[in-house]
């Protein structure tokens, strides 16, 4: 099985190292540089699901987002109730983006 610092290990070495935190007002942050950006033209390019072998805390999914400009990044959260963002935001943010998979 795979591991989320597995994955990340290797995000890493394809020059993947934009962790993205989703703003209250809808904009992206990177948390690197400190740069936002809209989250218009995000699409979703991979996800990654990671299940705790025995408590739920450790259950995460990882998407891999590519925004119009081709800078991509990652954002990582919690399963449900253990989530990382209060209320709908980011579960209908998630679901509002393109999602266009591709192998990595």
């Amino acid at each position: 099985m795979t591991t989320l610092s597995d994955v990340m290990e290797v995000l890493k070495e394809r020059g993947v190292d934009h962790e993205l935190r989703l703003m209250e007002d809808g904009k992206l942050l990177d948390t690197d540089s400190g740069r936002t950006f809209s989250a218009d033209g995000v699409k979703i390019i991979r996800t990654y699901r990671f299940e705790g072998e025995s408590n739920p805390d450790d259950a995460a999914v990882l998407y891999l987002l590519e925004n119009a400009e081709g800078i991509q990044g990652y954002i990582i959260n919690a399963y449900g109730a253990y989530s990382d963002y209060d209320g709908d935001m980011f579960d209908n943010f998630i679901r509002n983006l393109p999602v266009e998979e591709r192998e990595w």
